[in-house]
This record gives structure tokens, C-alpha cells and sequence, in this order.
């Protein structure tokens, strides 16, 4: 799958982290979809080492489980960090 087909799957990726996360995260819908691309990105990146996944087809459903993964993860993240700030 060619970063095109990663950042259009990571903008899909983190509008779900961001309806499946609870609370509120600082930064909006922009910085969620930003975020989701990252997300996505760090997990196909960590699911192709760990897993040794495929990730060529953007159908695939390990591929979406991957980036939704990683966008909740980074999504977690991001909310530790402006969540500590904001303290």
C-alpha cells in the first residue's frame, strides 16, 4: 500500500480511535485525524516488525485492525501529554 493509501486509512482510523476513545482529548478533530495518520503509520510499521503482517491490501482486515490500533494508542498519548498539562 502506497502513503497515500496510509494517510487516507489514517484519517478514517482516527475519526474511529476517536469515537471508540472516552474522554476528551485535547487538540479537536484536526489534530485527531493528524494523529490518527501518525497512529496509523505506527502500526503498520509495528505490525509488519512484530507480527510480520501483510499489509499490502487496504481491504485487509489485520490492516485496519493495525491502524486503528495505532491511532488509539497515539491517541492515548496525546492525551496523557495535554491532559498532564492542563493540571
Amino acid at each position: 500500500m502506497t502513503i497515500i493509501g496510509w494517510i487516507l486509512l489514517g484519517l478514517i482510523a482516527g475519526a474511529i480511535a476517536k469515537a471508540i476513545m472516552p474522554g476528551k482529548q485535547g487538540g479537536g478533530w484536526v489534530a485527531t485525524l493528524v494523529l490518527g495518520v501518525v497512529g496509523a503509520l505506527v502500526g503498520g510499521w509495528l505490525g509488519s516488525i512484530i507480527f510480520n503482517a501483510d499489509l499490502q491490501n487496504f481491504f485487509s482486515l489485520q490492516t485496519w485492525l493495525l491502524a486503528i490500533g495505532g491511532s488509539l494508542v497515539v491517541l492515548a498519548i496525546w492525551g496523557f501529554i495535554t491532559g498532564r498539562k492542563g493540571s
